[in-house]
């Protein structure tokens, strides 16, 4: 399994809004590499920020 998708299945299976990392804790990935795919998630629309610093899956 990638790193996006680790980030994207633990995002989701949270079900609520994370910090980057609250990600990378439930993803088993390091921050920076969380920091990286959240940027290409948010490019892809994927994911949205419902308040400063939390994201969740669109």
């Amino acid at each position: 399994m990638d790193d996006k998708t680790k980030v994207l299945k633990a995002m989701q299976e949270a079900n609520k809004p994370l910090k980057a990392g609250e990600i990378a804790e439930l993803a088993s990935v390091d921050k920076k590499i969380v920091d990286k795919v959240m940027k290409d998630l948010k490019k892809e629309d994927l994911i949205t920020s419902p308040k400063r610093c939390y994201w969740e899956p669109k």
